[in-house]
């Protein structure tokens, strides 16, 4: 389902900032189960700026965007994936556990 370009990497002359229309597209591949890795290679940028698109600290409301564009483009999809938003795991103890030491 996967299309080329989710996964061919930009050439080193085009790198450009992030845009809501890629955003949006990130979003689109993340439904897809595109895996981070090739998003970094096909936008050339550093992983931290897809999980500021996932977590919506930048282009906010592009997710809203991704669902309707993703409904459009494939109506099949629909319940194959979770719309969510993006969920940071915290790597810190839980203060109820702390009890049990």
């Amino acid at each position: 389902m996967a299309t080329a370009f989710l996964t061919e990497p930009l050439p080193a002359v085009t790198r450009r900032p992030l845009t809501e229309a890629d955003a949006v597209d990130i979003w689109i591949a993340r439904f897809l189960r595109v895996r981070p890795k090739d998003l970094v290679r096909r936008y050339a940028c550093d992983p931290r700026r897809l999980y500021e698109i996932w977590e919506e600290v930048r282009f906010a409301g592009s997710r809203a965007k991704a669902l309707a564009l993703l409904a459009e483009r494939y109506p099949n999809a629909s319940g194959r994936f979770d719309p969510g938003p993006h969920r940071r795991i915290s790597t810190e103890a839980d203060p109820r556990q702390m009890s049990l030491f």
